[in-house]
């Protein structure tokens, strides 16, 4: 039997909701637990090896110990075979470089890891050319092409690689100086090359980037976003070039990465956290204006962690303004666009159609996927 290995890197996330741009360096994760940042690597790592667990009961999964693995492989009901010590909050990369090492020469023929594109490099680096490996998403960054689209699909695969391994495809493994992103530049750069199972629609493609002949085609877009803001409305202008396009149709000064709170055309909140983004929106008619990640659809739960499940929710049944280009959907070649927000059930109630502003006067009716869902063996992916 084919075995499957987890490794968890504990604070992967925390930075998100705290409106950090990312979760690298203690530094940065003492801040994010300051302002009220809580880890999800360890829950949906447990989410996804719920889905593998309903479907191959009572599996031995290869780990790490405590909040590297070892916690999440219990919370899931399975039986954890632990290789490698350690396992508090207080982990290194090399932590998690040498945990992936340890797990795939015990024997794990894929190894899942939850965490972001940093955990991702880190897991690289500690594997052998070759092992296939497969990402849990649950980062602030995410644009490497080596995750699943949500911890669910996450497990479907790995249920299908016990039964039979499918082919895998390389990919890229892209990640950014953080303080570099912070500051507005964002700049991928390739770190490494790993193995993934070929299963299309489960996994994400990388993140793709806006060419300069796009960029006429971004100022239409946000012209339309603005037409279509409504007076006394407090919108929630999400991360993305598009988004920052719409802020500066606005006059304003937004931030680079950030969430910031515009109404009427004044910036009432620059960069918030999740916490001041419920705050704000209490009590008052408001959106959240998201666009569209390139390459990869993803409208939600990618970069954008401070528009959480409990904000998107509390924004009431019509939470979202998408702007995009029509390029951009057109490169998508069918696929649906996704959310991932945490919560199943409001990604299914956002699951459906949306309609994308493309223009002044121009928009798309688009098909939205819920990525929490698991694609069912057999049935169309993504659909």
């Amino acid at each position: 039997m084919n075995a499957i290995g987890l490794v968890v890197n504990p604070v992967a996330g925390i930075g998100g909701p705290a409106g950090l741009a990312g979760s690298d360096g203690a530094a940065v994760q003492r801040e994010a637990m300051r302002r009220g940042g809580r880890a999800r690597a360890g829950e949906r790592a447990a989410e996804a090896l719920r889905v593998l667990a309903s479907l191959r009961p009572g599996l031995e999964i290869v780990t790490a110990g405590g909040a590297l693995g070892e916690d999440a492989v219990r919370a899931a009901g399975l039986i954890p075979r632990v290789v490698y010590a350690g396992g508090n909050m207080e982990t290194t990369g090399d932590d998690t470089a040498r945990a992936a090492g340890a797990v795939h020469a015990a024997g794990a023929s894929l190894v899942l890891f939850a965490g972001g594109d940093g955990t991702a490099r880190d897991v690289a680096r500690g594997l052998p050319a070759g092992a296939a490996v497969l990402g849990i998403p649950a980062g602030v960054k995410m644009y490497s092409g080596c995750f699943a689209v949500g911890p669910a699909s996450a497990g479907a695969v790995a249920a299908d690689w016990i039964a039979h391994p499918a082919p895998t495809a390389t990919v890229e493994v892209l990640d950014l100086d953080e303080d570099l992103m912070r500051a507005g530049r964002p700049d991928p750069r390739l770190f490494a090359l790993v193995d993934v199972p070929a299963s299309p629609g489960r996994t994400q493609a990388r993140k793709a980037a806006t060419p300069a002949s796009e960029r006429e085609a971004v100022r239409a877009a946000a012209a339309g976003a603005v037409a279509r803001m409504r007076p006394g409305v407090r919108y929630l202008l999400g991360p993305g070039g598009t988004t920052a396009a719409v802020g500066r149709a606005l006059g304003l000064d937004t931030s680079p990465l950030g969430v910031d709170i515009v109404a009427d055309g004044r910036l009432l909140a620059r960069d918030v956290t999740e916490q001041q983004a419920l705050s704000a929106v209490a009590g008052h008619e408001a959106q959240a204006v998201v666009t569209v990640i390139g390459g990869q659809g993803f409208l939600l739960g990618r970069g954008n962690q401070q528009l959480s499940a409990r904000v998107i929710a509390a924004l009431g049944d019509h939470p979202l303004l998408v702007v995009a280009t029509e390029q951009k959907l057109i490169d998508l070649a069918g696929r649906p666009l996704l959310v991932d927000t945490g919560d199943p059930r409001l990604d299914l109630r956002l699951a459906g159609h949306v309609l994308v502003v493309t223009g002044p006067s121009t928009a798309s009716l688009y098909p939205v996927s819920a990525a929490t869902a698991a694609p069912i063996e057999g049935e169309p992916e993504c659909v």
